[in-house]
């Protein structure tokens, strides 16, 4: 099965990409939504009136004032502190409530996070990127596996924007937080094949690739467990709890990713990257092969030649000699 999977990288390397074009289109069409720590809202301190509980609070805010998002901050028996995503006057909010509960105080909150911080945050992850492919090439010397990391750690991130988008879950600190922990997850399972696969000399190429995939699904599929216990412990047990339903969520589609783009990804680049290299070292093993051969030839082609030249040489008697011969037999006949 996986010598099957070796054999057919270069198709299986398209899939990544397409996963992270619907992911982007996800993003296209549905959009985010936004937490209230990012867009603002309204924050208020509620009586509730007998035999009325926090839920029927949000669903009463979630019906008469359209909000999308509704968090309980703080209950202590009838009184609880209350924020949605709606930037509602007092007036307003009271009505909603329909006499469940009384306003003791109110406030709108403007977004913790104003523009100008969401482009440093959108900094830090660029030079995340760039510091993280520097490090890779330091590592390895080499370009391609920098690039296959960056490029795995990349998909991982837009698939879990494309999840977001798709699952209604918003954009908040806390979902930030998760993305940012997913390139930690990625880079450690990318760097783990990375190493296998060039580092390493033993067995063959499959042979390594096979033992990174045991350690990295490991890491992976153990990461992913705990995440879901945590989001159905915290959905069941604690609803109130969203910001760690939402962490684990986040997490949970982006470690589903990062099993994808590493291992049909990013192992299919390092597949091709080493057969490549491997065919150049071939190549210039056979050239210099050849250039051996052909200055052998040429040396055997000279000693045979001075040889020749030696034979003709020693072959050819003086001509003193002979002039000599000549007169002695000149004489003689006299």
């Amino acid at each position: 099965m996986f010598e099957k999977l070796m054999d057919s990288y270069k198709t299986l390397i398209i899939i990544p990409f397409i996963i992270a074009l619907l992911s982007l289109s996800f993003v296209t069409i549905h959009g985010f939504d936004y937490g209230i720590d990012l867009k603002g809202g309204s924050q208020a301190d509620l009586v509730l009136q007998d035999s009325v509980t926090g839920g029927d609070i949000e669903n009463l805010l979630k019906t008469n004032l359209h909000a999308t998002e509704v968090k309980i901050l703080n209950s202590n028996n009838k009184e609880i502190t209350i924020e949605t995503d709606t930037s509602s006057n007092a007036t307003a909010f009271t009505d909603a409530l329909k006499g469940k509960a009384k306003v003791s105080t109110f406030n709108t909150i403007g977004p913790i996070l104003s523009e100008e911080a969401m482009g440093q945050i959108y900094l830090a992850l660029a030079f995340a990127f760039i510091f993280m492919a520097a490090t890779v090439f330091i590592v390895f010397r080499e370009p391609v596996p920098s690039i296959g990391v960056i490029l795995a750690a990349l998909f991982d991130i837009i698939i879990a924007i494309g999840g977001m988008s798709l699952f209604k879950i918003p954009l908040s600190i806390a979902s930030v937080g998760a993305l940012l922990m997913l390139i930690g997850y990625s880079v450690d399972t990318d760097i783990l094949l990375t190493t296998r696969l060039l580092k390493r000399k033993e067995g063959t190429v499959i042979e390594r690739a096979k033992a990174a995939m045991k350690t990295g699904l490991t890491m992976s599929l153990a990461a992913i467990v705990a995440m879901l216990i945590l989001y159905l412990s915290t959905v069941i047990f604690m609803p109130k709890a969203t910001t760690l339903s939402n962490i684990s969520a986040v997490l949970i589609i982006g470690l589903c990713g990062d099993i994808i783009t590493t291992w049909l990804m990013n192992l299919g680049i390092l597949r091709w990257y080493i057969e490549k290299r491997q065919a150049r070292k071939l190549e210039k093993f056979s050239i210099s092969e050849e250039t051996k051969e052909v200055k052998e030839t040429n040396k055997d082609n000279t000693k045979k030649s001075k040889k020749r030249s030696k034979k003709k040489t020693s072959n050819k008697r003086p001509k003193g000699k002979k002039r000599k011969n000549k007169n002695k037999n000149k004489k003689g006949g006299n």
